[in-house]
């Protein structure tokens, strides 16, 4: 708050000022009062009112500091109240209600929308589990009459499967904290789990799973590292490169205070100019648009997770020749301490 913009806003009461001076100034003249009298009565005329002024833009100015300071630094503006002292000046206690009741008025609509938001999550939670019991019998009927039901009609069912998992997986992302449980999980036991959900698609697709781990294990919730790292494998099928043998490598390494979960694979790769955005949200990329109808969000609900378990993820590729993801594990020393 600058006084020169304060001036120009208290302009009009300058104006009557001046006018009511310069009137009182011909009634000092008027009535031939001594210029000694008249001079100081105009001195102190003048200075009460710059006075009144200087004390009225000082008050303001250190409210309105405060108020656009605390906005300025808080990520959450509208907390701003909690950090706020009441003014003790009529324009000011008028904002800071008006503030006050916005505030409410917002806590309340946010509230309302929250709960509905959870009522309609919680339906499609409720949904998918009891779509995918229908799904899994299909494919427990498919898988026993294999003779009997086009390859089709299972491979479409299959994408329907995994495309129910994604909104599931996608709606638990907003309340990952209440959902996961972070204990010690084997990466063996996960990978293995994987391999079997994937296994026709591997004989299908002729594509080498080849395994590098030994017993390494991590911090990490096992039904989320499931969920991320079948994502990743779906993606390397889905991506292979059809004019050669098709191969996806699982190696774990250990750096440091680490541990790093590597899916490589030999398929067709992903263009420099995508590298950067596979993890937006909806971006299908070239290969995406060229290759296979893509959604665009699995690798951004992988990321999601990652992010909420404490696990990075990046992807490294060159177009037509390969295309590896790692999974970095922070190992955890208290947890070890405390067993």
């Amino acid at each position: 708050m600058k006084f020169f913009d304060y001036l120009k806003d208290k302009l009009y009461a300058i104006v009557l000022f001046f006018c009511f001076y310069f009137i009182l100034l011909l009634l000092y003249f008027a009535f031939k009062l001594p210029f000694d009298l008249i001079f100081v009565a105009s001195i102190l005329f003048v200075s009460f009112f710059g006075l009144l002024f200087f004390i009225d833009f000082f008050r303001k100015k250190s409210f309105y500091q405060k108020l656009l300071l605390q906005i300025d630094q808080l990520d959450q503006s509208y907390l701003v109240l909690e950090l706020l002292e009441q003014p003790h000046f009529y324009e000011g206690e008028l904002l800071y209600q008006a503030l006050y009741d916005i505030n409410k008025s917002m806590i309340e609509n946010v509230k309302s929308f929250e709960l509905q938001m959870n009522d309609f999550k919680e339906y499609v939670e409720m949904w998918i589990h009891e779509v995918k019991i229908p799904i899994s019998s299909f494919l427990l009927i498919a898988h026993n009459h294999k003779d009997e039901i086009p390859i089709r009609a299972i491979e479409s069912v299959r994408k329907i499967e995994d495309y129910v998992e994604q909104v599931l997986y996608y709606v638990r992302s907003e309340n990952a904290h209440k959902d996961y449980f972070i204990n010690e999980v084997s990466l063996q036991k996960v990978i293995s789990n994987v391999a079997l959900k994937n296994k026709d698609d591997f004989l299908e697709h002729q594509i080498d799973f080849i395994v590098d781990v030994q017993k390494e294990s991590v911090m990490t919730d096992s039904k989320w590292l499931y969920f991320i790292l079948n994502q990743v494998v779906h993606n390397s099928i889905k991506y292979k490169d059809d004019s050669k043998s098709s191969y996806i490598k699982i190696t774990v390494l250990e750096e440091n205070e680490t541990i790093v979960l590597e899916v490589l694979d030999n398929g067709i790769g992903i263009p420099s100019s995508d590298l950067k955005k596979v993890f937006e949200k909806s971006f299908t990329g070239y290969n995406g648009r060229m290759k296979a109808r893509s959604t665009g969000m699995g690798l951004f609900i992988v990321k999601n997770l990652c992010e909420k378990l404490g696990h990075t993820i990046s992807i490294d590729s060159k177009q037509g020749s390969y295309t590896k993801v790692s999974i970095v594990f922070f190992q955890n020393c208290y947890y070890d301490v405390l067993k």
